[in-house]
């Protein structure tokens, strides 16, 4: 073998090492990316469980502290009359704020994206955004409810009291600071006839609604319940001068 094919020989060799220490190189990185990002995710999901837990532990003990406080107002009132109408009132106060889950007669309204692309009377919908619900359809929705004299109201369990906010994000629609999404089910408690005919009317809001195409249910029942107002209620303004 010459010095020619010799160093022809060498620089393959070279070339080939030189090859397989550069991948060996990047796999390494790569490995180790791949670990590093295992790790991160591994940590916040570690971080919203620890989260996850306080607030179930800090839910827990309010709804244990209302018990106990409803349980003391029981034996502060049974044998005191007057102070039982006072229970009665604080009861219905804390039932108009929305503090207390409640049930009666009423309406439940279901509002779902029509992902098909297609409207009620067949035709394909060129405007997309015309078959999801958004944040001001429920903003309408509860200013007909409330005109028709609904007593509570709640959106996938939200209960709508005085401060809620009903917002939009982006493509995020948020009631009570909480995220929702479709379907939205909305409750009300009320007259169930006339709450049902406020929002099934032709002409209103949830007709025009459906007939663009967004999915629409309307079901009236004797027994609708809604879930209590889990936030905290802080006025920053009022006060009690007497």
């Amino acid at each position: 073998m010459n010095k020619k094919q010799i160093a022809i020989t060498l620089g393959v060799m070279c070339f080939i090492l030189t090859v397989s220490i550069f991948v060996q190189i990047k796999t390494i990185k790569n490995t180790n990316s791949t670990i590093s990002q295992s790790l991160k995710e591994n940590e916040l999901r570690d971080e919203v469980l620890r989260w996850k837990e306080k607030y179930d532990v800090a839910y827990e003990q309010l709804t244990q502290s209302g018990k106990d406080l409803e349980e003391i107002r029981k034996q502060a009132t049974q044998n005191d009359k007057t102070s039982l109408a006072k229970q009665n009132e604080i009861i219905q106060n804390n039932m108009l704020l929305g503090t207390y889950e409640v049930q009666g007669p009423g309406i439940e309204i279901t509002l779902t994206d029509n992902n098909t692309g297609i409207s009620k009377d067949g035709m394909e919908v060129i405007d997309l955004s015309k078959l999801i619900v958004h944040y001001d359809d429920l903003l309408e929705v509860i200013n007909s409810l409330n005109n028709a004299g609904a007593e509570a109201i709640s959106i996938n369990g939200q209960r709508i009291i005085q401060t809620t906010a009903i917002t939009c994000e982006g493509n995020v629609i948020k009631v009570n600071g909480q995220r929702v999404s479709s379907p939205f089910t909305i409750k009300a408690i009320g007259s169930s006839g006339l709450l049902y005919g406020s929002v099934s009317m032709i002409g209103g809001y949830l007709y025009w609604m459906e007939y663009e195409g967004v999915l629409v249910d309307i079901k009236q029942s004797e027994n609708v319940v809604i879930e209590k107002y889990n936030g905290v209620i802080n006025y920053k303004y009022i006060n009690n001068e007497n």
